[in-house]
């Protein structure tokens, strides 16, 4: 992955949901949202299991860069 693809997800997996339990599942994938202000002090803006976006630390995520016709799908279907 690219560092310019690494500020740029679209997608994240869960890698911990500790406190979090209602908001996140381990193991699913979840859309980001881009905040760069949000990125610069660690945190990382998601959708969450609400379907509302919120900030969460970044090393509860493993970011993913999917192919486009995927993420076209992905996203698609979320609206």
């Amino acid at each position: 992955m690219t560092p310019e693809q690494q500020k740029n997800p679209n997608f994240a997996i869960c890698l911990n949901n500790q406190e979090y339990e209602a908001s996140l599942e381990v193991g699913k994938l979840y859309r980001i949202l881009s905040d760069q202000q949000a990125e610069t002090h660690g945190f990382i803006r998601v959708i969450d299991e609400s379907g509302e976006d919120y900030l969460f630390s970044c090393d509860r995520f493993y970011p993913l860069n999917l192919p486009p016709n995927v993420q076209k799908t992905l996203l698609a279907a979320s609206h």
